[in-house]
């Protein structure tokens, strides 16, 4: 495990759960809060300062990437190099330009690098995945996608938030990723989004506040909202389909009774209606429950969910999101290449753009 902060423990809870996952080592560049991670749990973890030295001694099977985002391009290419699968946490880095010199360290066949979407996942999505794809609820059509959260000054006090060259954006990038990654596995592919972006409170460098508008291959449009300005906080999905709305109302995970089916009034089959609401099982999504998939294909030697072509799919939506705020219009799916400046840097050089000139609306 690279990387001894607040999310480690989740990885570290998520490795308890299976018995063919054995926690051999930590690092971190603070060795107070190494040891105390080590201490922490049930495992007799390794310590290490020096990533380096961490991968030629214990040569590892699987890396927990758990670091802040700046960071990952560099740990994630060392560990591949060395032959060690990759489970990368959100976000996967900070550009298009960064993301494909990091995935180009993969092998043919592996090892290969997955990233922490653990929304994806747990009974509740895949259910809901599986009624989408064989059309159980028709055609979908409008969507909503919200991340509106709560973030205080405090939570900014560490030095790499709030920051576009440490965190690479603001609620687009860092929080509402989550929710926007489930809504892609839900819809599919995205084809062009119109956004605006804001800092309206927070003394931040990168926007707290954004909204889109996004149309998908399918046809199907959705409003997204992402920020760290809502004291009542909530993460919403909501499909409004020609045969049913299903919602999805949780905050940072979720469970089968946090999924509300409601039928078009011509669908009237209470059969039907009772099979959108009882899934065969109820698995939390969580860490765990993505770390299973991960290990499986691990074994099986096939590629592992959230795949380096997941990985690119959300980023390339953030990015174009950021995109549209800065320029005032319309970004589609494949037009971000090499010569563009927002391939380069998420803020194409135009951060001031993306925050309302600099200025905050404090009062």
């Amino acid at each position: 495990m690279i990387g001894t902060g607040a999310v480690a423990a989740h990885h570290l809870s998520a490795m308890s759960e299976h018995d063919d996952v054995e926690p051999v080592a930590a690092v971190d560049v603070d060795p107070e809060r190494l040891n105390a991670f080590r201490r922490s749990g049930e495992y007799e973890l390794r310590g290490y300062t020096d990533v380096d030295e961490m991968l030629s001694t214990e040569s590892p099977d699987l890396v927990s990437v758990c670091t802040p985002p700046a960071s990952h391009v560099e740990l994630v290419t060392s560990s591949l190099r060395n032959g060690a699968w990759v489970w990368c946490e959100k976000p996967p880095c900070l550009s298009l330009a960064s993301y494909e010199e990091m995935t180009a360290a993969q092998g043919t066949d592996g090892p290969y690098v997955s990233f922490v979407f653990q929304q994806r996942f747990g009974s509740g999505a895949r259910h809901a995945r599986e009624l989408l794809a064989t059309r159980e609820l028709g055609t979908p059509l409008v969507a909503h996608c919200q991340t509106t959260w709560y973030r205080d000054s405090e939570y900014f006090a560490a030095p790499w938030r709030g920051k576009w060259e440490t965190e690479g954006g603001g609620p687009a990038m860092g929080h509402g990723i989550h929710q926007l990654d489930l809504l892609l596995h839900l819809l599919g592919p995205w084809t062009e989004v119109r956004a605006m972006t804001g800092r309206l409170w927070h003394e931040v460098d990168t926007e707290d506040v954004s909204t889109a508008l996004v149309r998908f291959e399918s046809g199907a449009m959705a409003t997204v909202v992402n920020s760290l300005l809502s004291p009542d906080e909530m993460s919403r999905i909501r499909l409004d389909c020609s045969e049913a709305t299903v919602e999805l109302t949780h905050l940072y995970g979720h469970r089968n009774e946090d999924w509300r089916y409601t039928p078009a009034p011509h669908v009237t089959d209470e059969t039907r209606i009772e099979r959108w609401r009882t899934p065969e099982h109820d698995e939390p999504s969580s860490h765990g429950a993505m770390l299973r998939e991960l290990v499986a294909a691990m074994r099986e030697g096939g590629r592992p969910p959230c795949d380096e072509r997941d990985g690119r799919r959300i980023l390339e939506l953030v990015t174009a999101l950021y995109k549209s705020a800065a320029t005032g219009r319309e970004v589609r799916s494949g037009e971000i290449g090499p010569d563009d400046p927002f391939h380069t840097v998420i803020h194409g050089g135009f951060p001031e753009k993306l925050t309302g000139n600099g200025e905050t609306t404090r009062s």
